[in-house]
C-alpha cells in the first residue's frame, strides 16, 4: 500500500511541475465520461425506454409500421447527452483559458439546440405518419403544416446557433434582422405563397390525397399521391409522377373528378354515325318485325294509333295522302336506344339520360347517346360502354340503318373490281 502511495504522490508532484500534462489527464476523463455517458444512455437507457414504449397504449397506436420513425426520435435526442456532459465539466478542467472554456460551451450549446431541433423534426414527422392513419388523413393532409412549422423552427435554430457562436443575444439578432425584411421576403416569396395556397387548399378541399385531377398545363393526369408545402405530387395514368407547384392550384384552373366518384356516376357520351342514305319510313311488314321487340312493343303501339288517328282525320278532311304521317327507322332506332339505356341494371337511372340526335355532317347524322354508369371504376366503366355500343353497332341492320364510315382500301379495290367487270 505504502509503494502506491508512494507511486500517487510522484505523479501528482510531476503533474504538478507539469500543468498542461494535468489539464490533458483532466479533458481526457472528461471526454471519457462523456463517451461512458453516451454509452449507458443508448446501449442501456434507450433499449429499457423503447420496451417500456412498445408496451405503452402509445406504442400500439403506432403499431409496427412506424417502428422505425418512432426508433429515430429519441437516439437523436440521446446525442445531446455527451455535449451535455463536456458543456458542464469544460469549465472545471484546470488551467484552460476563458476563451476556451467559452467557446467549447458555446460550440456544445449549439450542437444541443441542433440536436434537439432534429428531435423535434423527426417527431413532427412520426405525428404526421400516424395521423395519415386516420380516414379523415386524406381529406385534411396536415404534411403541409408540419413544413411550415420546420422551416419556422429551424430558422429560429440557425439565428439561435449564431447568435451562440458570436456571444450576442438572440432578440438583438432578430431585431437586425427586421432591417432585412424586404430580401426576407424575396428570399422566402415561394414558401410565402405556397403557404397561402397550402391553407386554401386544405381549408376548402379543392385537393384532396386520392383525388383524380387533369391540369394540361403541368401535363398532370392522375392520382393525387402526396400534398407538400411546395408541391402537389400527382401520379398520372403512365405510371409517371408530375410535381405541380402548390401555389398554382390556386392561380392556374384544373379539373378535380373527385364529385364523379363521390355521386356514383360516370359520364357516357359518345355518337353513333349513322349513313344518311340509310334512312327511310318503315313499312307496315317492318313496324310488325320490329314490335316483337320487348323494348318497342308499347311505343310502336301508341305511335300505331296515334299515326292512324292523324291519317283517318287527313283522309277525312279531303288532303293528298302525301301529307300523311308515317314512322321512320331512325326515330324507331332512337327510341329503342333510349329504352334499352332504361332497362340496362348498369346505368345510373337517377341522372341524366338522353339520346339525341346532332346536326347532320358531312360524315353522316350523330346520334348522340349521354347517360352516366353507376360504377365509376375505369375498368368496369369501359366495359359499360364497350358492351352499349356493340350491341347498338350489331343491331342497327334490323331497322335498315348504316353506319357511316370513310371508304377504305378494300372498298376501293372493290369498287374497281365492280367497274372492270361491269366493263367487259
Amino acid at each position: 500500500m505504502e509503494k502506491y502511495m508512494h507511486s500517487l504522490h510522484r505523479l501528482n508532484g510531476q503533474l504538478v511541475a507539469h500543468p498542461w500534462a494535468w489539464t490533458a489527464l483532466a479533458a481526457a476523463g472528461l471526454l471519457l465520461a462523456a463517451w461512458l455517458a453516451n454509452f449507458v444512455t443508448k446501449k442501456i437507457a434507450l433499449r429499457v425506454l423503447q420496451k417500456l414504449l412498445s408496451a405503452s397504449p402509445l406504442g400500439r397506436e403506432m403499431g409496427d409500421g412506424h417502428g422505425q420513425v418512432r426508433l429515430n426520435v429519441i437516439p437523436r435526442l440521446a446525442n445531446a447527452v455527451p455535449a451535455l456532459v463536456v458543456y458542464a465539466g469544460v469549465g472545471v478542467l484546470p488551467n484552460l483559458p476563458d476563451n476556451f472554456v467559452t467557446v467549447t460551451r458555446a460550440v456544445c450549446q449549439a450542437f444541443i439546440v441542433v440536436t434537439v431541433a432534429l428531435a423535434i423534426s423527426r417527431l413532427l414527422n412520426l405525428i404526421n405518419s400516424i395521423y395519415e392513419r386516420h380516414p379523415n388523413a386524406r381529406n385534411k393532409p396536415i404534411k403541409g403544416y408540419i413544413q411550415i412549422i420546420k422551416i419556422i423552427m429551424f430558422v429560429l435554430v440557425g439565428l439561435s446557433v449564431i447568435a451562440t457562436l458570436i456571444g450576442a443575444k438572440f432578440l438583438h439578432l432578430i431585431t437586425g434582422l427586421g432591417a432585412m425584411t424586404a430580401v426576407l421576403m424575396l428570399i422566402f416569396q415561394d414558401t410565402i405563397l405556397s403557404l397561402v395556397a397550402s391553407v386554401q387548399i386544405s381549408n376548402d378541399g379543392r385537393v384532396r390525397i386520392g383525388d383524380w385531377i387533369e391540369m394540361p398545363s403541368q401535363n398532370a393526369d392522375g392520382d393525387v399521391i402526396d400534398i407538400a408545402l411546395h408541391t402537389v405530387t400527382v401520379q398520372n395514368w403512365d405510371m409517371t409522377v408530375t410535381t405541380i407547384p402548390t401555389k398554382k392550384l390556386i392561380s392556374d384552373s384544373f379539373k378535380n373528378w373527385r364529385n364523379m366518384s363521390e355521386c356514383g356516376g360516370r359520364r357516357i357520351k359518345r355518337a353513333l354515325l349513322l349513313d344518311q342514305a340509310s334512312v327511310r319510313f318503315l313499312e307496315a311488314r317492318d313496324i310488325r318485325r320490329l314490335a316483337r321487340f320487348a323494348l318497342l312493343d308499347a311505343y310502336l303501339d301508341e305511335k300505331s294509333s296515334e299515326l292512324e288517328a292523324w291519317n283517318t282525320q287527313l283522309a277525312a278532311s279531303g288532303k293528298d295522302p302525301v301529307n300523311a304521317r308515317r314512322v321512320t327507322n331512325l326515330g324507331t332506332f332512337r327510341v329503342y336506344v333510349q329504352q334499352y339505356l332504361r332497362a340496362h341494371p348498369q346505368v345510373h337511372q337517377d341522372m341524366t339520360l338522353l339520346v339525341r340526335q346532332l346536326q347532320p355532317t358531312p360524315t353522316g347524322i350523330p346520334l348522340e347517346i349521354y347517360c352516366f354508369s353507376n360504377d365509376v371504376r375505369w375498368a368496369q366503366y369501359e366495359q359499360l360502354q364497350a358492351d352499349i355500343f356493340d350491341h347498338l353497332l350489331a343491331i342497327l341492320p334490323e331497322f335498315g340503318l348504316q353506319v357511316f364510315q370513310a371508304p377504305s382500301g378494300s372498298d376501293v379495290r372493290r369498287a374497281l373490281g365492280s367497274n372492270a367487270a361491269g366493263g367487259h
